[in-house]
């Protein structure tokens, strides 16, 4: 059996859980650059407020209904989620994190235990460890799983548990879902099967091998299985390692100044070496990119980017900067009003494995002791609180996030203080 705990509203129960005194209003939370709704209470959702709806479209129906609205404080939310998976893994042995608020459990192992009631104590100790409240859906594959997920969230609320082990349970829950809310079904496919008579996922399972091959391919095909009770789904407990990383940011404002633009490279460039270094991974191509507006059709347009080959592949802050700046080099103009930038790293291969270059002459084990330095400085006092001066500390093209939460759980000047009369 399989069980899939997801954190109910999850953005926006992070910020209740630091003030209280959200709890029973409607939230928002809005994406980067506070630019779009990507969360919502469900007081928020029965006001209408659309998943994606630009911010500026509800600005007044949000203000006229008291709703509090947040900027995206993904510290936070990181950090909560981090809890509430180790609480899972003290559980049971294989955690797959999903999500930053799903993961499926491997139940194989507690086969004779009663799975209803362990799900009830998983999601007790939870809510008494981080004050999240989850819903848990169990059943034999992962899809069964996500729909029995959902159907106690909608169903048992009361309980947040949903076990769906028998023919008959699962036959109830085949029925009750949708095909819209089928997992892996968008709404494209939702119109496909819904023109072909095909309402629910009971209705899905029994429809012939070859159609369901031919008109959602092997993907399609497997989840069918899965909705049947058979596993198709390999489990992936240890994440594959990442073949690309990726930094992009909307700008704050719309930038014109090539020194304003390359504070925001060697920023994404230092990220992205940072994130190689957590890998363990290093780079052998790296990609900048800049482009302006395209929602702005008035505005003279303009998109580039260029694939730089790195002479030795590296997770070197230093190299990967000078590229990426020299990249921005290449493609900048002039005239032009940008609204993002991004520096990619390409075709990564673990670090022990690096093929040094004939006439590479850098200290590279000089290199990896000022990086373990780096990093292990900034972990201790903050992220790039140590930086190349290339980075700057303008924030000029730093991401608008004028409603952003404190980040009570990893800032010392953030944590709550209890005052007692």
């Amino acid at each position: 059996m399989i069980a899939l705990v997801d954190v109910n509203n999850f953005y926006a129960s992070c910020e209740r859980m630091f003030d209280p005194s959200l709890n029973g209003k409607p939230i928002v939370v809005l994406s980067n650059n506070d630019g779009c709704a990507i969360a919502r209470s469900d007081e928020a959702k029965a006001l209408g407020i659309e998943m994606g709806t630009p911010y500026y479209m509800v600005k007044d129906l949000l203000k006229v209904n008291g709703v509090k609205v947040f900027s995206s404080n993904y510290t936070l939310y990181g950090s909560m989620s981090q809890r509430v998976m180790h609480l899972l893994k003290s559980f049971v042995q294989k955690v797959e994190v999903y999500s930053i608020d799903e993961a499926f459990l491997d139940l194989s192992d507690l086969r004779y235990a009663d799975l209803s009631s362990l799900a009830i104590e998983i999601r007790e100790k939870i809510k008494s460890h981080t004050g999240l409240t989850v819903s848990i859906g169990i059943a034999p594959t992962r899809a069964l799983a996500k729909s029995a997920n959902r159907f106690a969230k909608k169903y048992k609320k009361d309980t947040g548990v949903h076990f769906a082990g028998s023919p008959e349970q699962i036959n109830e829950l085949l029925m009750a879902t949708p095909v819209g809310e089928i997992w892996g079904i968008g709404r494209q496919y939702e119109k496909l099967l819904l023109a072909n008579g095909i309402h629910s996922a009971a209705d899905l399972i029994l429809q012939p091998t070859e159609w369901i091959r031919k008109t959602f391919s092997v993907v399609g095909q497997r989840l069918v299985f899965e909705l049947s009770g058979i596993h198709a789904i390999k489990w992936d407990d240890v994440p594959a390692p990442k073949k690309n990383i990726c930094t992009s940011r909307g700008f704050g404002e719309l930038l014109t100044a090539f020194k304003d633009i390359q504070q925001a490279v060697a920023a994404h460039a230092g990220s992205c070496a940072r994130k190689l270094r957590q890998e363990q991974s290093c780079a052998t191509k790296l990609q900048v990119f800049i482009q302006t507006n395209p929602h702005k059709g008035e505005m003279e347009q303009y998109f580039s980017g260029v694939t730089l080959r790195l002479n030795t592949a590296t997770n070197n802050s230093n190299e990967l900067i000078k590229f990426a700046v020299n990249g921005l080099k290449m493609i900048y103009k002039s005239g032009y009003q940008y609204l993002k930038c991004g520096v990619m790293v390409l075709d990564l291969v673990p670090e022990h494995t690096i093929q040094m270059g004939l006439f590479d002459t850098r200290d590279r084990v000089k290199d990896q002791r000022l990086m373990q330095s780096l990093d292990a400085t900034n972990k201790i006092f903050g992220k790039d609180v140590v930086r190349y001066a290339t980075q700057s500390f303008d924030n000029k093209w730093h991401l608008n996030a004028r409603l952003l939460s404190p980040c009570y759980t990893t800032r010392i000047n953030d944590i709550m203080k209890v005052k007692s009369y």
